[in-house]
């Protein structure tokens, strides 16, 4: 037997060992209550469980309308109005701690 096939046969079952440390063994017995938290979250976020059998179409703007509003709101971003002139900054401070001299 040459050097490799000896370091093969003694390495392979030592690394097969290694290896089981990584396998992860299922629980032991689950929870009789697994998943309740999930299916009364979802069943809480459930407006209308039955909304898949209403084919009635949905009442609201047209698509010309709402791709107008937005256009409108994308370019509000990309270049911003200026404030109005004369306008007041109310309700933001004036920089001061509050520790003035007394």
């Amino acid at each position: 037997m040459n050097k490799f096939s000896i370091k093969v046969t003694l390495c392979l079952p030592i690394m097969m060992l290694v290896l089981t440390a990584c396998v992860a063994s299922p629980p032991k017995r689950m929870d009789a209550r697994f998943g309740n938290a999930f299916g009364m979250a979802k069943a809480q976020q459930t407006v209308n469980p039955d909304a898949s059998l209403n084919t009635a179409p949905v009442r609201g703007i047209d698509g010309q309308a709402g791709d107008a509003i937005f256009d409108n709101y994308r370019e509000s971003y990309a270049t911003p109005k200026p404030p109005a002139r004369g306008a007041l900054d109310v309700g933001t401070s004036g920089g001061s701690s509050g520790s003035g001299m007394q």
